[in-house]
């Protein structure tokens, strides 16, 4: 359970936003020393359009940071196998240990989010879902001194921090309000439906591609996430009319009987809709202000990267705000678009449905080695390891 903020009108850091991002940020302050308010407009333990999928780098942190048992027991399967389909031509691939990672998983967020908000408690910060950002507040140099808040029934409230961090996702309200610079766009995105089927029992990841679409299974702790994506400017023709008829339809593309059995589930099944939006790399700082998560950095989906991404920059952030130096948040940035940059082309390419399948395989290698380099960049972070104690 989360408790109840005393209500301090002073605070360290406050976080905006309680997803895995916002959460795992707010944790690795608590503990290092940081007093942090965490905040989230959502209840605890809502659910949130995801890819679920958690890459090596994000299931070596979960495991560093205390909170993969945590996974492990919501019934999270274990994913020791990851199969790519190039049209025909079928390419699985088992799950060698690497950095001590030996499987994947794909927990719910109805679960990740919650634990990472409970470890965050549990190091000492304070969080109230149910509350809402309302703006920054400012001193007379400019510099962000705090925010103005509100929860149920119109009540408002100021808090003053040292530092306002924004975890509010790609469309984050602290991002606008502080005029963070967009940096680089994405020339592509895809769009996205997909559901949660009780039933299905893939042998771990698959991803099916042909030209102009893609299908996925995810095998989460609550039913596999199938989900099926197209360029953008295909997604209203696609699944405009009839959201299911569409998934349905792409789906029998690659596997007529998985469409099959999808189909005797679909009436029971809630299908959640992404037309796709633009890939961006944000400003992540200024004075008294910061960005991690979505907030700082999104890209498309068809990836599956961005919970990996969020935790990485929790990680990258939280560092550098407890090192305390006079340019530490300009140094998460250089780091963070290092690290980013690569990934995001890659990413765009892919997105971009402009591809024969012997391009996309390349395209996979590469986005393979560049997801090596991230994890060899953590392993090799003595920091990281002593958040775990």
């Amino acid at each position: 359970m989360t408790r109840k903020a005393a209500m301090s009108n002073r605070y360290d850091v406050v976080i905006v936003g309680a997803r895995c991002a916002g959460a795992a940020t707010a944790m690795l302050l608590a503990r290092g020393g940081a007093k942090v308010l965490l905040i989230d407009r959502q209840p605890l333990g809502s659910d949130t359009l995801s890819t679920h999928a958690l890459m090596r780098p994000a299931v070596w942190l979960l495991d560093q940071w205390g909170v993969l048992d945590g996974v492990r027991r919501s019934g999270a399967p274990p994913i020791r196998r990851t199969t790519f389909h190039y049209g025909e031509e079928v390419l699985p691939i088992d799950i060698a240990s690497d950095g001590g990672v030996d499987a994947l998983y794909a927990p719910r967020r109805t679960v990740l989010d919650r634990l990472l908000v409970e470890a965050a408690v549990e190091a000492g910060a304070e969080a109230l879902h149910e509350t809402h950002f309302l703006e920054l507040t400012t001193g007379r140099s400019g510099r962000v001194t705090g925010a103005r808040l509100s929860r149920g029934g119109g009540e408002t409230f100021e808090v003053e921090a040292d530092l306002v961090i924004g975890a509010d996702g790609r469309t984050s309200m602290v991002a606008e309000a502080a005029d963070a610079e967009i940096l680089v766009r994405s020339s592509h995105c895809s769009g996205t439906v997909y559901g949660h089927f009780e039933g299905l029992k893939p042998d771990g990841y698959h991803w099916m591609y042909r030209p102009g679409s893609s299908v996925g299974l995810i095998p989460t702790n609550y039913g596999t996430c199938v989900f099926a994506s197209v360029p953008h400017d295909s997604f209203r023709a696609t699944f405009g009319r009839d959201t299911s008829r569409g998934f349905l339809q792409i789906v029998a593309r690659f596997d007529t009987r998985l469409a099959g059995s999808l189909l005797s589930m679909a009436s029971e099944t809630r299908l959640s809709r992404f037309p796709g939006a633009p890939g961006f790399i944000r400003r992540s700082h200024g004075p008294g202000w910061a960005l991690v998560g979505d907030a700082s950095y999104f890209k498309d989906p068809l990836t599956a990267h961005g919970i990996t991404d969020a935790l990485r920059d929790a990680a990258l952030l939280s560092r550098a705000v407890l090192s305390d130096r006079e340019d530490a948040l300009a140094s998460f940035q250089e780091e963070r678009d290092v690290i980013s940059m690569p990934f995001f082309t890659i990413t765009d390419a892919i997105a971009s449905f402009d591809w024969s399948l012997e391009e996309l395989r390349a395209h996979h290698i590469a986005q393979n080695q560049i997801t090596r380099t991230e994890l060899k960049h953590f392993t090799s972070l003595n920091w990281v390891n002593r958040q775990a104690a």
